[in-house]
Formats: C-alpha cells, sequence, structure tokens
C-alpha cells in the first residue's frame, strides 16, 4: 500500500509529470535518493505505468473526433480477437475499449475533416469483421478530460 511520502510523490507527479526527479524530491520535501527508488518501486509496482505526451490533436489538423460503439457478432467464436486486431491496424483509431453489456467495443477514431471521416468509414471502419450493429456519436466538445486522481 501507499503511505504519505507516495501519495505526496504521485500528487506532485500527476501535475507534473515533467518534473525531474530533484525538483520531485523537493516539492514532496524528501532527499534525491528516495525520491528516485519510490518512483522505481512505484514503476516496478505497476503504480506508474509510464509519462506521455498530450497531444492536440486539433493543431495537427484533426477537426473531427468520432466515437463508434460497436456491437459484434458473437455467434463467431473469435470474434473479439479478430474484430480487435483489425481496429487496431487502422491508424485514425487512437483508442479500443471493450465491454460487456449491449455495447461490445468503442472506437474512438479521428479525422481531418467530415470528408475524411467519411472515408475511413466507409473504406476501413465497415470493412471490420463481425460487425452486428454500430453507432457514431459525434465528438462536440471535452467538458473534462482528466487521469488524475486524489491520492
Amino acid at each position: 500500500m501507499l503511505d504519505d511520502v507516495d501519495r505526496r510523490l504521485l500528487r506532485h507527479f500527476q501535475a507534473d509529470p515533467s518534473l525531474s526527479t530533484a525538483e520531485l524530491a523537493e516539492r514532496a520535501r524528501i532527499s534525491t535518493s528516495l525520491c528516485w527508488r519510490r518512483i522505481e518501486k512505484m514503476q516496478e509496482a505497476g503504480i506508474i505505468e509510464g509519462q506521455e505526451a498530450v497531444i492536440d490533436w486539433s493543431a495537427l489538423g484533426y477537426a473531427v473526433e468520432v466515437s463508434l460503439r460497436v456491437t459484434l457478432d458473437k455467434t463467431q467464436p473469435r470474434a473479439f480477437d479478430e474484430f480487435t486486431a483489425a481496429a487496431r491496424s487502422v491508424a485514425e483509431v487512437i483508442e479500443i475499449q471493450t465491454f460487456l453489456g449491449r455495447v461490445d467495443v468503442r472506437l474512438s477514431v479521428l479525422a481531418r475533416d467530415m470528408s475524411h471521416y467519411q472515408q475511413l468509414y466507409r473504406d476501413q471502419i465497415l470493412t471490420l469483421p463481425h460487425i452486428a450493429d454500430i453507432e457514431a456519436l459525434m465528438h462536440i466538445a471535452r467538458v473534462k478530460s482528466d487521469v488524475v486522481l486524489p491520492v
């Protein structure tokens, strides 16, 4: 379990993952060597999985974001595996989530514009295997996007 030092480190690390070990240690009020050991321990335990860059896709010309809710033909025993393997090969699919319930899979798809999205949808999405039903939800605004939890 996490102690107060680990939680302090995680709070500061979540707020700014670009901090150096020395800066993180200073903010958490611990030594640099202890900070390094604690961060390494949390990485080995799988608590800290890595760091990632947050990219503003619209700044790169991707103005359309669509969430596709897909129901698969579950009479096919390998439907999930074959569908997700094929969906991974579509470069514009940036996220794949699986669910229990009526919807089996959700795909997050980025496109430059509606014409590009229409081409992607027709040529690459609809040709994915084992689709029984698909619903498109057009992204309008991101009201909250946060991966930070209170620790």
